[in-house]
């Protein structure tokens, strides 16, 4: 049986077996999906969708409107809404928990009158997140945490959806606070809930709309570099309203940061430069929970992995766990890949950059484009050279080039995608965490930073366990009353840190509040 691989240009025949794969076709479109279609059966399985290049107006200069009318938003191409959807349902398979609190919401709506005004990564699995919202009552308006990481193909179905999304790939500085206060700045409509990414959205009504904080009931903040800037917040005594630390909760910590980096890191790697991860020299900065999960992975793909590290628990983690600690001034000159996961800023310098060995690949799997001294390479002398999307040649004058993936920004986001699987639990904490703070009673939070209640938690990962066939043992009234629990949970103490790792607190640094045993925690890594 002969097959082609097509694209919009060329045929490139190839040979499948009658015997192994009967019937079967594979075509590449331009939007670099796969469709594997098989009789009437057909599986799509998708990276983001890319562009075709004869459109190169900016999306702000565009007038598009939806099916229904609608035109209360700012995408890429009202177009890709069809393939977009497609890509949202395969993301719902993934995304157990999510649709189970869509089912049991069909009789109760917990954020009905909600208004939440998001910032987030904008995928498919944000969109499972979104409608799972407005299923739950909530209205909702939404921008990108990075400039890089959206979807056009899911921005377009959820605008076709009728949702306000401000928000396409590759967007400018400019574009970027643009869409944020496109989501914001609403006549007739006023938020009530913040979900927040990095804290950019947060900054951005502190800083331009201070008053609606008046009518705001809670922030929800999922990412390190976010929580970081919410404990400030309230050390200074300007946090106005309660907010939730997503981050810091167990379910985040212990499977997204961990499992979904683990695997993420080998894929952002593998799509932008093709590297082979067996025998080269990999320094990774910062050995918190997203650290650990690179480290393993390139472990465990044959790499000698170096380890940076500020803390001297994290660092006695990665020496246990079988890796060097250096400084990273010590292995600059000889490692092939650099990646930082540290939640800092100007943790690769210049002087490093300048130190590199010719086709050293560097890339961040922080929140923030901060971590990595971008600026300092936009330098007459230096010659940069986009070899493939998100991927630069930075060029000195001796010939010397370094591999710089997504401008510093976050790797797995920008360059692939993450396990959906992973992205469920997170997301399903963040769902919990806007009812729990919607639905408080006044004066249960108050203008603080809070951690997800335990009991929550452990009601996330119960609503994973299905998908594995799992099955948990019930404690008999003798069990629980030797171990003075509730049959039904928390079936852990607040402090109980479930395994090797976690971000430690310090009594030293007290802030405004009750939160989290009254200490600001020193985060220096994710």
């Amino acid at each position: 049986m002969k097959s082609c691989l097509r694209t919009s240009e060329t045929f490139m025949p190839f040979f499948l077996s009658d015997d192994t794969c009967p019937n079967l076709s594979i075509v590449i479109s331009t939007s670099a999906s796969w469709r594997f279609m098989n009789g009437s059966n057909t599986l799509y399985c998708s990276a983001s969708y890319t562009d075709s290049s004869d459109d190169e107006t900016s999306p702000r200069d565009k007038q598009q409107k939806n099916s229904k009318g609608n035109g209360d938003f700012c995408i890429k191409n009202i177009k890709q809404a069809d393939f977009g959807r497609r890509e949202i349902e395969i993301a719902e398979q993934e995304m157990p928990a999510l649709m189970a609190l869509r089912k049991r919401a069909q009789g109760e709506k917990p954020l009905a009158g909600a208004k939440v005004v998001g910032c987030t990564h904008i995928t498919a699995q944000t969109a499972v997140l979104m409608e799972t919202l407005s299923a739950l009552g909530a209205q909702c308006r939404w921008a990108a945490c990075n400039i890089y990481s959206t979807q056009n193909e899911v921005a377009a179905a959820l605008a076709e959806g009728g949702f306000s999304v401000f928000a396409w790939k590759g967007e400018s500085e400019d574009d970027f606070w643009w869409c944020i206060d496109r989501c914001v700045n609403v006549e007739g409509w006023q938020p009530n809930m913040i979900l927040d990414d990095g804290g950019d959205l947060t900054h951005w009504i502190y800083k331009k709309y201070p008053n609606m904080f008046k009518k705001i009931k809670g922030i929800v903040e999922e990412s390190v570099t976010g929580v970081h800037r919410l404990y400030q917040l309230s050390k200074a005594g300007k946090l106005c309203v309660p907010a939730m630390n997503v981050n810091d909760s167990v379910t985040k910590q212990k499977f997204d940061n961990l499992y979904c980096c683990r695997e993420s890191i080998l894929d952002g790697l593998k799509r932008t430069t093709d590297v082979m991860f067996g025998g080269k020299q990999v320094v990774v900065c910062g050995y918190g929970e997203v650290g650990k999960g690179c480290c393993a992975a390139l472990k465990a793909m044959g790499s000698i992995v170096y380890v940076t590290e500020i803390d001297p628990i994290c660092a006695l983690q990665a020496c246990m766990d079988g890796f060097r600690l250096v400084k990273l001034n010590e292995v600059i000159r000889q490692v092939d890949i650099v990646i930082t996961c540290t939640g800092n800023k100007n943790v690769v310098v210049r002087e490093y950059l300048d130190r590199m060995k010719n086709g050293c690949i560097v890339c961040n799997m922080g929140h923030s484009n901060t971590e990595i001294d971008v600026a300092s390479l936009r330098t007459p002398e230096l010659t940069w050279e986009r070899v493939r999307s998100q991927v630069d040649h930075v060029i000195w004058p001796d010939g010397k080039r370094i591999v710089l993936l997504a401008e510093g920004r976050l790797l797995n986001l920008s360059c692939s995608t993450v396990p959906t699987f992973v992205l469920s639990i997170t997301a399903t904490t963040q769902a919990l965490a806007l009812i729990e703070l919607y639905n408080a009673p006044e004066g249960r939070y108050k203008q603080d930073v809070y951690l997800l209640p335990k009991k929550m938690d452990e009601y996330v990962a119960s609503l994973h366990l299905p998908t594995f066939d799992a099955h948990l043992t019930e404690l008999s009234d003798e069990q629980a009353k030797y171990l003075g629990l509730n049959k039904n949970g928390p079936f852990k103490p607040n402090y109980y840190r479930y395994g090797n790792a976690f971000l430690f607190s310090s009594y030293f640094d007290r802030p405004v509040g009750g939160s989290r045993d009254n200490r600001v925690k020193k985060e220096t890594n994710i």
